[in-house]
């Protein structure tokens, strides 16, 4: 008689790379695996480099004349029986001593037309470079690009005596002109990038259906690069509302000077003052923060996109 004995089976070892079982969840973020600690750790200290001066400009900005000349600001998480001393009169007090509400709109009469001007001046531009053929464009575009490297400072001297020859010195123009200039070539780069990301067959399908290249850039070229050309106008908005050196250069102090300039004469000649000067510092970020926001969802397609191919 014979004994029938049962096969043990040993289940089979996972494989490593296994895909997950359908219906499982995946956590947010994509693979699921925890970033390094080293990377980490480095994003979370070039945040603190970010943040930590910003809260020295908020708690300066409500401190007293006495605490803000006599301690720094971070004494105030030592002893926190300081939040008592804190005021919001700072802020009364820089818009009216220095004048704040009418440089306010001096930046805003600076600003706006040196962002839209040189976004239609680039975008023709890069219109000609992507989609038009013409004897000598692409060493035209390489010598606009690598005007990128030229520090602005260079041109000063030239600008300044050109102006004076024109008498357009402590005018809006001159800063008009200068920050369109210094601002072209990183459009005309941006644009351009983008514009090569888009699909030609639209293009000649224009051609075909008799669209000169006005039409064509108007109704079609134009929209489908809102993402870069907001990208471009958040850089062009954020250097020359914050702008200071060009400003003193090409405007100078007076009845029309922006509100950096407005600012920076809140500062005593003996270091004084510093908690006008962060109040006025804040007042004067309140536009560049409604401008990210309002344009962040374009910020980063118009980058990316523009550096795919090109």
């Amino acid at each position: 008689m014979t004994t029938q004995t049962t096969p043990t089976i040993t289940p089979a070892a996972p494989r490593r790379g296994r895909p997950p079982r359908r219906g499982a969840r995946t956590p947010p973020g994509g693979s699921g695996r925890r970033s390094p600690l080293p990377v980490r750790l480095s994003v979370l200290f070039v945040c603190a480099l970010w943040i930590v001066p910003t809260l020295g400009v908020v708690v300066t900005s409500f401190r007293t004349v006495d605490a803000a000349n006599s301690t720094g600001w971070w004494t105030l998480f030592a002893h926190p029986g300081g939040l008592v001393d804190l005021t919001t009169g700072n802020y009364a007090k820089a818009i009216e001593q220095g004048d704040l509400g009418s440089a306010f709109f001096n930046s805003l009469a600076i600003t706006l037309p040196a962002v839209f001007l040189p976004i239609l001046i680039a975008a023709f531009a890069a219109y000609a470079f992507t989609f038009m053929t013409f004897k000598g464009r692409d060493v035209l575009f390489i010598v606009i690009v690598s005007l990128l490297v030229v520090p602005n400072y260079v041109a000063f001297v030239p600008l300044i005596k050109l102006y004076a020859s024109v008498h357009l010195n402590g005018t809006f123009p001159a800063a008009w002109l200068a920050h369109i200039g210094f601002g072209m070539s990183l459009a005309v780069y941006i644009l351009r990038n983008y514009m090569a990301t888009l699909p030609k067959d639209v293009v000649e399908s224009a051609k075909i259906d008799g669209a000169s290249h006005f039409q064509t850039f108007y109704r079609l070229i134009l929209p489908m690069s809102a993402p870069a050309l907001a990208s471009f106008a958040i850089f062009q908005f954020l250097w020359v509302w914050n702008d200071l050196l060009v400003a003193l250069i090409f405007v100078g102090p007076g009845d029309k000077q922006p509100i950096t300039i407005a600012t920076n004469g809140l500062l005593g000649q003996q270091g004084t003052g510093w908690e006008l000067v962060t109040a006025g510092g804040l007042f004067s970020m309140l536009v560049p923060i409604l401008v990210f926001l309002t344009l962040q969802r374009y910020f980063v397609r118009g980058l990316t996109s523009g550096a795919v191919k090109g």
